[in-house]
């Protein structure tokens, strides 16, 4: 069964269980997260009017501090993206070409050439150098994992705890993952990125009392799962900005984290195993533990309502399996032996199709007792 992923409506986000509980958001992130970078702004608008740098004095200074923090802020999201080796190789890099400017700086002022040339070559230098350190030293840093090590050197382990299974929102509101987790199927760590939550908040606290309810279901196996001493439940910080869809969010953190998803969401588990991510399909476990039916046997269900043929009758099973039988719709509301004809596996689940089983003590009472009627009649 596709499940579709919900609007975001604008309202506030519902209450979290008290153990996962966090500070107000705002634009999908903690209150935190903008005082810090509102105090960097203030205090280097204030900085620069106060010393009034490069001769500007007033407003003007207070807008070089802005700009100047501006440019902190936007280097530190792309050094966020960065990976650790490319920083390495990157400071490692700008390091060395500083060494270089100073001993060309130290040629230099040796020289006979006037102050203004050797200021330039200095200034040129030292920025030129510490350019293409920074630059070959980021594109080279990865390759340094490469490297051969003496056999008594070790690379360190991976973290024993890192999350092996992230759970997305379609599968905490589908709610079968908190009986999963009863019966010690999954093992290892199970996380719940921080987006996904807030997500699951905006559904809890939808306008529409259907996604309202599903929300909050979400919630209450959240808060289950969470009782289980077993499970080693983490919450995780996790977050990607510059990528609007939770979908792709989840599928970049497994792609980062070497995880696994957990959902029943069809969409997701098509683009996740085309990137390679490894997914745990709540639907198609759901599917494999169904029990086999074979063409021939007999069942007795109960039709419900009508098919889309003249003569169709649709029953259910217990676990939800849709049954299409064939000469069935006068039996509405009433139960009912079949033979099965076949059967046929779809994404969203296992259909079976079978017809009237017309032995006679298959039949229902009634029709059992017009039959018998009607041969006493024809026998008169």
């Amino acid at each position: 069964m596709n499940q579709e992923r919900f609007n975001r409506p604008g309202s506030a986000p519902a209450e979290l269980p008290p153990t996962l509980s966090s500070s107000t958001m705002f634009l999908g992130r903690s209150l935190d997260f903008w005082a810090i970078r509102v105090t960097l702004l203030g205090i280097a608008c204030l900085i620069c009017y106060n010393l009034g740098p490069f001769g500007v004095h007033g407003l003007p200074a207070a807008g070089i501090g802005f700009l100047m923090a501006m440019v902190i802020l936007l280097a530190e999201l792309r050094l966020r993206r960065a990976e650790i080796s490319g920083l390495m190789g990157g400071a490692i890099g700008v390091v060395l070409g500083l060494l270089a400017s100073l001993l060309f700086t130290l040629v230099i002022s040796r020289t006979a050439e006037p102050e203004p040339t050797k200021s330039f070559f200095e200034f040129t230098s030292l920025l030129g150098l510490a350019y293409l350190g920074l630059v070959v030293g980021s594109s080279k840093g990865p390759s340094f994992r490469e490297l051969p090590l003496p056999k008594n050197v070790e690379l360190p382990a991976p973290p024993a705890g890192r999350p092996t299974k992230l759970v997305d929102t379609s599968a905490l509101i589908d709610g079968r993952i908190g009986d999963i987790c009863e019966t010690h199927f999954l093992d290892g760590a199970l996380g719940i990125p921080r987006f996904v939550l807030h997500e699951l908040q905006l559904v809890a606290d939808s306008s529409d009392s259907l996604k309202r309810q599903r929300g909050r279901r979400g919630l209450e196996v959240l808060q289950r799962i969470q009782k289980m001493s077993w499970l080693d439940l983490r919450i995780l910080e996790e977050d990607f900005p510059s990528i609007p869809s939770v979908d792709l969010k989840l599928i970049e953190l497994a792609r980062q984290t070497g995880s696994k998803i957990v959902t029943n969401d069809f969409n997701l588990n098509k683009v996740a195993r085309v990137q390679g991510i490894s997914v745990l399909n709540v639907n198609e476990l759901a599917n494999a533990m169904k029990p086999t039916v074979l063409p021939g046997e007999s069942m007795r269900v109960l039709i419900l309502r009508e098919g889309k043929e003249p003569t169709q009758g649709i029953a259910y099973l217990d676990d939800g399996t849709m049954v299409v039988v064939d000469g069935a719709r006068r039996f509405i509301n009433r139960t009912v032996d079949i033979l099965v004809t076949s059967t046929h596996q779809t994404p969203a689940g296992k259909m079976i199709f079978g017809r009237m089983d017309d032995r006679p003590e298959s039949l229902p009472p009634r029709t059992q007792a017009a039959s018998a009627a009607h041969a006493g009649g024809d026998a008169v």
